[in-house]
């Protein structure tokens, strides 16, 4: 029987094993990032997506330190517009604006 781990540490090994992943994965989270506690699944999101690809490697792509990168994915991390962009940007993926489906009443 295999040992059981973090799930960060799983969803860290399938994004490696799967790069593509990471767009299904994203837009999931945010979509739920207005839900109660959804910025903070989308912070661990982008911050599985990183460490997959390495945190320096996509820091020196983000032109960012490696620190800072680390400090704004964290869970109390609050990384600005420019910020998410870049990230976003050294790992290959960008943001998407999609309206909204309406609920019927």
């Amino acid at each position: 029987m295999k040992a059981a781990r973090p799930h960060d540490d799983a969803m860290v090994e399938l994004l490696r094993e799967d790069p593509a992943f990471a767009d299904e994965y994203l837009a999931a989270a945010l979509e739920e990032a207005d839900e109660p506690g959804g910025r903070q699944c989308l912070l661990r999101a982008l911050r599985h997506v990183a460490q997959a690809q390495g945190m320096e490697e996509v820091a020196e792509r983000a032109g960012l330190r490696r620190e800072s990168l680390y400090r704004a994915l964290s869970p109390k991390g609050n990384p600005t517009l420019e910020t998410l962009l870049a990230v976003l940007s050294a790992a290959g993926l960008r943001l998407a604006v999609a309206r909204r489906e309406e609920h019927p009443a």
